[in-house]
């Protein structure tokens, strides 16, 4: 477990320091570099916050459009209503 963690921060940390250096990234430069199953979906939320707040331009390489909301690749399971 904390080989992945590890891993999440130092990606997590590479991200915001291309982000800041060159003012935008992909929606797929960031998954990409997310290490699989390492981020639950209310931290995946966090990070594109986090990237938007600090002023990164997060674009979709696909369409080339800015991507405005929040992208959010896993689902949680919804708590079981008894």
């Amino acid at each position: 477990m904390e080989n992945r963690i590890g891993k999440s921060y130092m990606a997590r940390k590479a991200l915001f320091a291309k982000g800041l250096r060159e003012g935008r990234l992909t929606v797929q430069e960031i998954e990409n570099a997310l290490p699989p199953g390492t981020l639950t979906a209310a931290e995946r939320w966090l990070l594109y916050y986090s990237l938007r707040a600090a002023q990164v331009e997060i674009i979709d390489e696909v369409t080339g459009q800015v991507d405005h909301g929040f992208h959010i690749e896993e689902q949680e399971p919804a708590p079981s209503e008894h």
